[in-house]
């Protein structure tokens, strides 16, 4: 995975920039790199037809003007809604994107992904096969990397691409067999996902003596990001990179 210059955590953009573009759209993707991110992370799964689309609810109902499942939907039908009117109308006609799309924009850039597999299913529904296959054009290496609430869907992943640099996400809210990585076995991670509030200094020494690169969401507040600065995370995910951005220069002045 691609570490940050002069012992920095990377400045990952979550959703893209969502404090300032509609989250999971080019234009938040795109905007993040404008900021200063070295990447960004996003959300995928596949659409009715099996296509990997890049959204991070279930429905469509929050993020466009649609309704319904999105694993219900057809491509088509998808990328016939406004993914960027309720944001605010200088985004109106943004689709929902694409994984191919977002590649393509990270190919281009140089920039770093985190693309976080949602998925409930415990045997695997082929998002997986569809998301290894694509991947392999890119040739990402280590600007790329995989997380996912589910360790199930990261030890197929591991199964089918053992090359791949995994992360499983964790929460303070979880249950406890998934808020203490009880199955983080099945898929030897190579880094954690943790929510802010459990990247303590304490978790953070054990997870740096295992080994583990520790990637931290969602950091949007000043006093936050120099906690984790200071304690040594190696990557920060933030809804706003611009601060960030201001938040690490002044770390190192």
């Amino acid at each position: 995975m691609l570490m940050p210059d002069r012992h920095q955590p990377l400045n990952i953009a979550h959703r893209g920039t969502s404090a300032y573009a509609p989250e999971n759209t080019l234009a938040a993707f795109r905007l993040a790199l404008e900021m200063g991110a070295d990447g960004f992370e996003l959300d995928v799964m596949l659409s009715a037809d099996g296509h990997l689309v890049v959204i991070h609810d279930d429905t469509v109902d929050r993020t466009t003007d649609g309704s319904g499942p999105v694993r219900q939907k057809t491509l088509a039908a998808l990328k016939a809604l406004d993914a960027g009117a309720r944001f605010g109308a200088r985004f109106a006609g943004e689709r929902i994107p694409t994984l191919q799309e977002a590649l393509d924009l990270v190919a281009r850039s140089r920039a770093f992904v985190n693309v976080e597999i949602k998925t409930e299913s415990l045997r695997g529904d082929g998002l997986e096969e569809k998301l290894v296959a694509l991947i392999h054009r890119y040739g990402l290496g280590e600007r790329l990397l995989i997380s996912s609430f589910n360790p199930f869907a990261l030890w197929r992943m591991r199964r089918l691409a053992p090359d791949l640099p995994l992360a499983l996400l964790y929460a303070e809210d979880q249950c406890v067999y998934l808020r203490d990585r009880w199955f983080a076995f099945l898929s030897h991670p190579a880094a954690l996902n943790p929510s802010f509030r459990m990247a303590t200094q304490e978790h953070v020494r054990w997870a740096k003596s295992k080994g583990y690169r520790l990637y931290v969401w969602t950091v949007d507040e000043e006093s936050e990001m120099r906690r984790l600065i200071a304690l040594g995370v190696d990557g920060i995910i933030t809804n706003k990179p611009d601060l960030l951005r201001q938040v690490l220069a002044r770390s190192v002045a």
